[in-house]
């Protein structure tokens, strides 16, 4: 049986993380059996609403584990040659690790590594460079705090740095970080990768996260994704890791956080009936990869 660890997103019910809506979300995803929740650690203008020690109160009421995921934005850019604005990105980035630590969280991960957004001009030695830099520090302090840093690469209209598997896997060679992991995300993989498959085995022990996500953003085997041949590879690459679900709807999300990520139209309509139904959806595929590995021994 898979040795997977299985989350959601907290964007299934929303990004406000004002204390009703953190109790909502928290008491959803564990209802739906979830082993995790990912919390966005959200931008400095919110961060009152970042009360750790409140999160981590109601995430050990409802049984739940945490991780921390954030997208830096251009206001941020660690890859800026203007110190003030990559120092406001090492800022997030550290603001992100410590809201992690005090949630009793081990992970944080996302777009780690640049804005989230489309460049208009191909990256530089110099940007990646300073990427780099910041990223060791960062790296180095979440160590201390046994927080792994996870680097997921996204599409080519939101970095213009790393889009595939192969980019991630040299910057982390670069990196040197021994707490740092590659952060698959199987939609951007999806408009990136040839194969997603073969995306896993590049990967290969490096890979330390998962975002399960449906080619079109939508409820997991409704896509054009091959579930089954991508949790073979999981399974096969021997990925114990965990697996946390990312689906985002207009039906429940604001107008705003809709229109920031592009999502045109209602991709399912009830979060918790979306969650439970996810949850099985994921366990099966990988409970029937498991068992087809095992037969093939």
């Amino acid at each position: 049986m898979s040795r997977n660890r299985l989350g959601v997103h907290a964007g299934v019910w929303g990004f406000d993380w004002s204390p009703a809506a953190a109790e909502r979300t928290i008491a959803g995803a564990a209802a739906a059996g979830f082993d995790v929740l990912e919390v966005p650690a959200i931008d400095r203008a919110d961060a009152a609403l970042l009360d750790g020690p409140a999160t981590r109160r109601l995430l050990e009421r409802h049984g739940i584990g945490a991780t921390v995921s954030l997208a830096l934005s251009f206001d941020d850019d660690i890859t800026s040659p203007d110190a003030s604005v990559a120092g406001r990105g090492e800022r997030r980035l550290t603001e992100a690790v410590r809201f992690a630590s005090e949630l009793g969280a081990t992970f944080v991960g996302g777009v780690v590594y640049s804005a989230m957004g489309r460049y208009l001009e191909a990256s530089t030695d110099a940007g990646r460079s300073r990427s780099l830099d910041v990223l060791r520090r960062v790296a180095a302090l979440a160590a201390g705090d046994g927080i792994t840093l996870g680097v997921e690469y996204v599409n080519r209209y939101e970095s213009n740095l790393l889009n595939t598997a192969a980019q991630t896997i040299r910057f982390l060679e670069d990196l040197g970080a021994a707490n740092a992991v590659l952060h698959l995300d199987t939609f951007h993989a999806h408009v990136e990768e040839i194969d997603l498959p073969a995306a896993v085995a590049i990967a290969g022990d490096r890979l330390g996260y998962v975002h399960a996500s449906e080619s079109h953003r939508g409820r997991l085997g409704t896509g054009a994704t091959d579930w089954p041949a991508l949790c073979r590879a999981f399974a096969t690459a021997g990925f114990d890791g965990t697996i946390t679900v990312e689906t985002f709807s207009s039906a429940v999300l604001t107008a705003a956080a809709s229109a920031d990520i592009g999502l045109w139209r209602p991709m399912w309509h009830d979060p918790d009936t979306l969650a439970a139904q996810s949850r099985a959806f994921l366990h099966d595929q990988l409970a029937a990869a498991s068992v087809a590995l095992d037969l093939a021994a």
